[in-house]
């Protein structure tokens, strides 16, 4: 499935609530309040809109039996250390089974999902869930193009308040879990908010600790797979460049066709070409072995080389329409999360734009970005000395975590699934691998073990 495609959601536009809720629930206690509706004492529904803070949307009718669905609207601070900064309404899903089991919180750190997926935590404990759309996407951004309060921290600190206002429903155990970035803001929100969940399961989390050193991307990816993939994939890449011409002349057609531009990243010849720098990282995360068999060879027309690239890269990701709904992705890549690098000796003669793959090509010129460089050693250092209760689920081929969260703290682990790439899960791993994960699951959510 092609990456620009894995997030794609409903837009549908939530009208404004009022603030007036905000303040009643800064000071929500941590753990289910006397007196307080709850789920079992009437209807989901009810309990819902008597939050302060907090919207019913819509109630969708597409849960599978046993849940409910619905969308709903909580009114954040903009600054959570600074009222005077404003509100916004951020988005959230609650999948409601039962007031007794226990909630799983989980973000795809993206926009939201509104389908009614459970995330595989979920599944395993027949838990309900609370769906988070991480701020600045999808429909739970602030007022203004200022991406200032776009940090994890801030993040963080919306997650708390989340977990703060619905334990009044829910008192029972919570398991926070996320792939890939939303992983990452799953951590993060451990790092600050430590007591908040009894466990956390994260999945295909990257680790840039120093966004300056990406030896151990360029590692991976010149050790990963076969020699023979490695270089299929290497060959690919000039070959694409080397009919570059014929290749930009389809993209823009195809932009023309969908009144689709390319202002962000300058020009659509740029955009081909970060689009084939990236190729040789979006292959191994979302290929197997048995993908190498697909890559075009030398013999391979120009049609069958265009596919496969947009297969592999989405080109319609660096096109306008696409890159603007992931601006602010990028801005959290260029000041706070880092990205890894990609070899590229083997395109030197053919590669025409400076900058590669670099997050300042993704966003908007008139958007300040400044890199903070203590933001991720502070997240990696609480987790290798304090980070308690963390699961992480990795795969042995995945690139995005050629640098890994390694927790040093009590009834934690790291798993792997051997020949895994960024799509893995539980189910994937060995047996006895298997069991232990699902034991500890169990365990924190007291569930007693497997």
């Amino acid at each position: 499935m092609r990456v620009w495609t894995r997030r794609r959601l409903l837009t549908s536009a939530a009208t404004a609530v009022s603030a007036a809720g905000l303040a009643a629930t800064t000071s929500l206690p941590a753990r289910a309040t006397a007196g307080a509706a709850r789920p079992g004492t009437g209807d989901i529904a009810d309990a819902l809109r008597a939050l302060p803070g907090l919207r019913l949307i819509e109630e969708r009718q597409d849960a599978e039996p046993g849940y409910r669905h619905f969308v709903l609207g909580l009114r954040q601070p903009v600054d959570h250390r600074n009222p005077a900064a404003g509100t916004f309404e951020q988005r959230l899903t609650l999948l409601h089974t039962a007031a007794d089991r226990p909630m799983v919180l989980t973000t795809t750190g993206y926009h939201a999902v509104l389908s009614p997926w459970r995330s595989e935590p979920t599944t395993l404990l027949g838990a309900n869930q609370l769906q988070v759309e991480h701020r600045y996407f999808g429909t739970s951004r602030p007022a203004g193009t200022d991406y200032a309060h776009l940090t994890i921290r801030q993040a963080a600190d919306d997650h708390h308040r989340v977990v703060r206002l619905f334990r009044r429903l829910y008192p029972g155990a919570w398991i926070s879990t996320g792939s890939s970035k939303g992983g990452t803001a799953t951590v993060y929100h451990r790092r600050f908010h430590p007591q908040d969940m009894d466990g956390t399961v994260v999945y295909s989390a990257p680790n840039n600790v120093d966004d300056r050193d990406d030896s151990a991307y360029l590692r991976f990816l010149e050790t990963v797979g076969t020699p023979t993939g490695r270089e299929a994939v290497k060959s690919a890449q000039r070959r694409l460049l080397l009919k570059r011409a014929g290749m930009v002349a389809r993209y823009k057609a195809w932009a023309t066709a969908r009144n689709d531009t390319f202002r962000i990243i300058g020009s659509a010849d740029q955009a081909f070409e970060i689009a084939v720098l990236r190729v040789l990282f979006m292959f191994w995360q979302r290929g197997s072995a048995a993908d190498v068999a697909t890559i075009p060879g030398p013999e391979a027309t120009a049609d069958e080389l265009y596919t496969w690239l947009d297969d592999t890269a989405g080109l319609p990701f660096y096109a306008d329409t696409a890159a603007r709904r992931y601006v602010p992705y990028w801005y959290q890549i260029g000041t706070q999360l880092g990205y890894g690098d990609v070899p590229t000796d083997h395109l030197a003669d053919l590669i025409r734009h400076s900058g590669g793959i670099e997050a300042r090509n993704f966003v908007p010129r008139d958007i300040p970005m400044t890199f903070d460089t203590a933001a991720m050693p502070d997240i990696d250092r609480w987790v290798r000395r304090r980070g308690s209760r963390l699961l992480f689920v990795n795969g042995t081929q995945d690139p995005s975590v050629a640098e890994y969260f390694d927790p040093g703290g009590r009834d934690s682990r790291v798993l792997w699934v051997p020949g895994g790439n960024h799509n893995i899960e539980i189910a994937n791993l060995s047996p006895a691998d298997r069991a232990s994960a699902q034991d500890m699951l169990n365990r924190w959510a007291g569930e007693g073990t497997s």
